[in-house]
């Protein structure tokens, strides 16, 4: 069993990790009102979790217990097997220095979930532009019907936990967000635990 902390900053930025056929990881949010960014390859890179099949063969954007994320390739990749919070989101692409440049006005020197993974992902000879959109695992955004969209607090409390199941073998990326608006504007830590 492997059990880990990710910060979305400095102490441990972002974590990349292989999981097996069957393995279970388990997200925490240690303190409440925690984003984390959550994508997935094939061991050889050349196949990566799917917004839009996803989004397609589930019918919803409201993923929870029971759902299947999918492949860019139609294969099942992670199954939803625990959700204390039941509102994560799959449209947004993980923050990066050019984000925060054009929307924010921020210096491109900000910490990022792009960053994050992308240092991570470098073990596993996964580049930078192979990063899709990320499973925002708490994040709480909202369309209105005019189809805008804002990112609102995370409703998860202390100890909220979401799981996923591996249906294939896996390389697997994991940051705390680095965005202050998809975290109530304070940075903490995001626990995992690998296990099976």
């Amino acid at each position: 069993m492997l059990s880990r902390t990710v910060d979305g900053l400095t102490r441990r930025p972002g974590a990349a990790f292989r999981m097996a056929r069957g393995q279970t990881l388990r997200i925490i949010d240690l303190e409440g009102e925690q984003v984390a960014d959550l994508i997935a390859f094939s061991p050889d890179g050349e196949e990566w979790l799917s917004s839009g099949r996803s989004i397609d063969y589930n019918g919803t954007l409201s993923f929870t217990k029971g759902h299947t994320l999918y492949s860019n390739r139609s294969n099942p990749m992670l199954t939803i097997v625990e959700d204390t919070v039941g509102r994560h989101d799959f449209l947004f692409a993980p923050c990066s220095p050019e984000m925060f440049e054009r929307l924010y006005g921020f210096d491109r020197a900000h910490p990022s979930c792009f960053g994050n993974l992308a240092r991570a992902l470098e073990a596993f000879n996964i580049g930078p532009d192979r990063i899709p959109t990320t499973f925002n695992v708490f994040m709480n955004a909202v369309i209105d019907l005019d189809g805008s969209v804002k990112v609102l607090p995370p409703t998860s409390k202390a100890g909220d936990h979401f799981g996923v199941r591996a249906e294939t073998d896996l390389i697997v990326g994991l940051t705390a967000c680095s965005a202050e608006q998809s975290n109530n504007w304070r940075f903490k830590p995001i626990g995992y635990v690998l296990s099976g």
